[in-house]
């Protein structure tokens, strides 16, 4: 059974394995992770007779947190475009900001949506309007891909109120008002060099061909092709989309007026309506009475698609959940902060090397931004940093290199229309971009560490 650094080395290998199968073998993805997770607990000091039961423990437990979501968030869609909103919500959004804005537009949009939305909810809401929004304006699905993901990941691992940078300030002790103003300063630049910039300069290498079909096409002209049906508005149509945002928002919101008295029949009234869950099938019900009039297709059409779409995300998402999950029973996690104590770095790269790794092997920003944190987070003053900035080096580090023992790298891939080595290309390292970024910011912050309030 291997322990230690050759427990690391057979974890590379295990990626590497992972991606020879798929991409030289042409392996499906869901058996490969399958296979992988497998072999790596088997060589691991896990007890043999227990590797099965954990993979399918990590492969339940993740799609107890995604897997309603994905599908509602599928039927969500298809309602979206089978009624034309998808169409007008795109075309409004070139109106409001034009055709050589619309990047940026949609790095605005996600950096606001995934502040109070999961990564996950967020992207699978908003995946049919990148997918319309490149057909209008012809530029690369994969580069909206990466603005879209690059911009969500980078918030939900940043700002505050999300899980993970919430911890982060709680543990180094930082005000959490002060953190959340840097947190959304820092990512500003992050999302522009990781998601618009080289959304833009990956965008020109995967091209849209023999990735968008006929059927996007056609979701594409619904607006313009009325027959027999009512043209949907623009207004009507961002209203529909914004619902399940609006809803998970609002419990937000009301905590943040009922923070002393939690068990107040109001909070809990928005908790119950702001559960990602519960706020995307709400959802999906508005959609079937509100959006009837604008949908040519019955009922049973529309979620017989959806189905068929969610199949094999769901099976995917799954497996990279139970490879994860095999990844952290063996103890890695514990190996590798072990072998990063022992070395002399900077305060600042310490914390963003010890999430990152953490992230890469972990497959979990928000576990990976704990973990650091619990570790680091005590230690800011013995470090000689700002609490603030050693935070944020932390959530920096959580933002990328996602890893096919991500859950979200196979949400990217399969709502995102990508193979295994796109997703690698647009996703990873645009994330690992984006992390990067935010540690150079909070380098040059700590550079004014004297001058600005709060550091």
């Amino acid at each position: 059974m291997l322990t230690g650094n050759a427990l690391i080395i057979a974890f590379i290998i295990a990626l590497a394995a992972l991606f020879l199968l798929i991409i030289k073998f042409k392996w499906d993805a869901f058996v490969s992770l399958l296979v992988v997770a497998l072999g790596l607990g088997f060589v691991s000091s896990i007890p043999v007779r227990d590797v099965a039961g954990i993979m399918a423990s990590g492969f339940g437990s993740t799609l107890t947190g995604v897997g309603i979501l994905i599908g509602l968030g599928i039927i969500f869609g298809q309602y979206l475009a089978a009624s034309g909103a998808i169409s007008k919500i795109a075309s409004g959004m070139l109106k409001a900001f034009g055709i050589k804005k619309s990047p940026y537009a949609l790095a605005a949009t996600s950096i606001t949506v995934s502040i109070p939305v999961f990564f996950d909810a967020a992207f699978i809401i908003l995946h049919k309007l990148i997918q319309s929004l490149s057909i209008k304006t012809k530029i690369s699905l994969s580069a909206l891909v990466a603005i879209l993901a690059i911009g969500l990941i980078t918030a939900h691992s940043l700002i505050i109120p999300t899980p993970g940078p919430l911890v982060v300030a709680d543990q180094t002790g930082s005000d959490i008002g002060v953190f959340f103003l840097y947190g959304l300063l820092v990512s500003i630049p992050a999302v522009l060099v990781g998601g618009v910039i080289y959304g833009k300069f990956i965008g020109k290498r995967i091209t849209n061909e023999g990735r968008l079909h006929d059927s996007e096409v056609s979701d594409e002209m619904i607006a313009e092709d009325n027959t027999g049906r009512k043209e949907i508005s623009t207004v009507l149509s961002f209203a529909m989309l914004a619902l399940p945002i609006v809803l998970i928002l609002s419990n937000t919101v009301v905590n943040l007026f009922f923070a002393d008295n939690p068990e107040h029949a109001v909070p809990t009234f928005f908790a119950i309506i702001g559960d990602k869950n519960v706020a995307l099938l709400i959802s999906v019900i508005a959609a079937m009475f509100v959006l009837k009039p604008y949908i040519k297709e019955d009922t049973k059409t529309i979620f017989s698609d959806a189905f068929d779409q969610s199949g094999m995300v769901l099976l995917i998402t799954g497996a990279g959940g139970a490879f994860g999950k095999i990844v952290q029973e063996t103890g890695l996690g514990d190996l590798i902060i072990d072998l990063m104590q022992g070395l002399s770095i900077p305060a600042l790269l310490l914390a963003f090397l010890f999430s990152q790794i953490l992230r890469a092997s972990l497959g979990s920003a928000t576990v990976a931004l704990v973990t650091t944190s619990a570790i680091l987070g005590p230690m800011a003053v013995e470090l000689g940093v700002s609490p603030v900035l050693l935070g944020l080096a932390i959530c920096a580090g959580g933002v990328g290199l996602s890893m096919p023992n991500d859950s979200g790298f196979w949400v990217v891939s399969k709502f995102g229309r990508l193979s295994m080595t796109e997703t690698l290309m647009v996703w990873s390292i645009g994330g690992f971009l984006s992390g990067v970024t935010a540690l150079t910011v909070v380098y040059i912050l700590s550079m004014f560490q004297g001058f600005l309030p709060g550091l």
